[in-house]
């Protein structure tokens, strides 16, 4: 007989922007998600460019954690959990991104969460970035196209580890950091990276700068980070979305194959330090230009992560010979060659 060790996490997760509340409370400044409007099944989500009346932001109220923590906590405590994996609103912390201090109301009330936990006996699982960047770091720097975003993001981890290092142990930098590959979806750009495409640029390219400036994000936090506290595990975050082929037709195994490199290609940088060699070809034959500058090799080698993370929501399935028109309908990762699995049964989402 298996069974869990005694030491297991057994917990739940959500987000700072899913379910605090309190967006523009005690100085926060707004985020990346606090201009997108609330979605359903076939109705997009908008980015809006200011907060508009008419229109429902849903994480502006939540479920209103931010003045209920303590009988929330409770409630989770009651169940039986050990662990609460949630993040910091970077917002809350710094609210325009690019400010000399910290806010030190955002900072007190993560201290006051933090110490609710412990108290009950849960250990918390801190993620950095959670689709919570700055508005301003993304209308005025470009988000992660910048260089200097990444140095702001690094000083906003530097102050939550120096704030936190006694109460948390375990920490992730970057929430699902892969979602963005999917490029013809221009909502994971803009949480993952406060970036939007603009007319004429080759989206998977901005796409691949941005993400080299947040791997070396990740990269100097986690260096940050283990110079503050070497007692703690710093991880990476990935939604893994498993592509089976449809068959066992080579060019079915090989297709799958070769899209799963979107599922692997961050984390591959971010456990192994540097970038696949197939992330090479690929840079080299499409003619994009990476952001490298001379230090940065070293960076990423330096800032590997202690652990890897994920989210399994769903599976793909691929077949050569076809090329899908998904006129927006299928959630199931939407790419041109994906089919329905004929073995397995799937939700109403699709």
């Amino acid at each position: 007989m298996m069974t869990l060790p005694k030491d297991f996490l057994w917990g739940g997760a959500l987000a700072a922007h899913q379910f605090e509340g309190g967006w523009n409370e005690a100085g926060k400044g707004p985020s990346v998600v606090d201009v997108m409007t609330a979605g359903a099944h076939g109705v997009p989500r908008q980015i809006t460019e200011t907060i508009e009346e008419d229109k429902f932001y849903p994480n502006h109220e939540a479920i209103d954690f931010y003045h209920r923590y303590k009988e929330d906590i409770a409630m989770f405590a009651e169940m039986g959990l050990k662990c609460l994996r949630t993040s910091i609103g970077w917002s809350r912390i710094f609210p325009k991104g690019d400010e000399a201090e910290p806010n030190e109301a955002g900072l007190q009330f993560y201290d006051d969460v933090f110490d609710e936990l412990l108290k009950h006996g849960i250990e918390p699982v801190i993620t950095l970035s959670h689709f919570e960047m700055p508005l301003h770091l993304a209308r005025e720097y470009g988000g992660f196209r910048s260089r200097k975003v990444a140095e702001y993001f690094t000083k906003f981890a530097e102050v939550c580890f120096n704030r936190y290092k006694d109460k948390v142990t375990y920490w992730m930098t970057f929430n699902e950091i892969n979602n963005k590959m999917d490029v013809n979806n221009p909502l994971f750009l803009w949480t993952n990276s406060g970036v939007s495409v603009k007319e004429g640029e080759n989206a998977k390219e901005v796409m691949y700068q941005a993400g080299h400036h947040e791997l070396l994000a990740s990269a100097w936090a986690v260096a940050k980070g283990k110079e503050i506290n070497p007692a703690f595990q710093i991880g990476a975050m990935v939604s893994h979305v498993p592509i089976y082929p449809y068959s066992s037709n080579p060019e079915d195994v090989m297709l799958a194959e070769e899209y799963m490199r979107q599922r692997y290609f961050f984390p591959d940088v971010q456990v192994r330090g540097y970038y696949p060699s197939y992330a090479l070809k690929e840079f080299e034959r499409e003619g994009y230009h990476i952001p490298f500058e001379k230090g940065d090799e070293e960076s990423l080698r330096k800032g590997k992560v202690d652990y890897l993370g994920f989210s399994y929501y769903m599976s793909t399935t691929v077949k050569s010979d076809t090329v899908s028109d998904h006129n927006g309908d299928i959630v199931n990762g939407a790419l041109p060659h994906g089919v329905d699995n004929p073995y397995i049964k799937s939700s109403d989402w699709g």
